[in-house]
């Protein structure tokens, strides 16, 4: 973010008519603005070793580098902006890849113009951009790629009993308010197990902890 608060949005997406758009949108908010954008993913990296971003709209589909690539090859920047991806399809391999290579989740390309702006400031602020239910479908969806037998991780065992069941809630798709009412909770207090959960397991979203509980099995898929 600016000094002014602006939040700096990159834009990677093959079609120049795509790229106008977002562009037209963005810059017509008076708390952000495109600061750059590209054609493909290689392109997309190279102007952002360059480039100060906050946040980047990253399709998924894109000739020489495409999306998930490109989000995974981010991550190893010292200040990896934070990754929307867009796809055209609900259920897209791709948009699978991508969250499982740190993206902060994804956004249907027909998506309402107000909706996009809300997850372009959603992300900036630390939340994820896709409601966890939406990437637990994914992830049901995709099942097969997931492990079948528990992978107890080490940092796992850090969690409190209440952070596990925290996260097992997170994981189902729960949002912190139906977590509060669960477990008969504050939402500031879920919402600060939560910060613990992600310090704890080196995590930078609520998206991450979805796929978490599924690849260590605390939760399985149509469970």
């Amino acid at each position: 973010m600016t000094d002014d608060g602006v939040i700096r949005v990159f834009l990677v997406d093959d079609q120049e008519l795509v790229r106008a758009g977002f562009t037209m949108l963005v810059d017509s908010q008076a708390d952000m603005r495109v600061v750059g954008q590209a054609g493909d993913g290689g392109e997309a990296l190279e102007r952002l070793q360059v480039t100060a971003s906050d946040v980047v709209l990253m399709d998924v589909r894109m000739p020489r580098l495409d999306g998930v690539e490109a989000t995974r090859r981010l991550q190893s920047l010292p200040e990896a902006p934070k990754v929307i991806v867009l796809t055209t399809f609900d259920l897209d391999e791709y948009a699978f890849a991508a969250i499982k290579a740190g993206a902060a989740g994804f956004l249907l390309k027909n998506t309402p113009p107000a909706d996009l702006l809300t997850a372009i400031r959603q992300v900036h602020s630390g939340d994820a951009v896709v409601s966890p239910s939406t990437t637990r479908r994914l992830l049901e969806h995709f099942a097969g790629q997931l492990p079948d037998a528990d992978q107890e991780r080490p940092d796992l065992a850090e969690l409190t009993a209440r952070e596990r069941e925290v996260l097992v809630e997170v994981a189902r798709g729960l949002s912190n308010g139906e977590i509060a009412k669960l477990f008969t909770l504050s939402e500031a207090t879920v919402k600060t197990h939560i910060g613990r959960i992600l310090a704890k397991t080196g995590l930078r979203d609520r998206v991450a902890l979805v796929v978490l509980g599924y690849e260590t099995g605390l939760v399985r898929p149509n469970h």
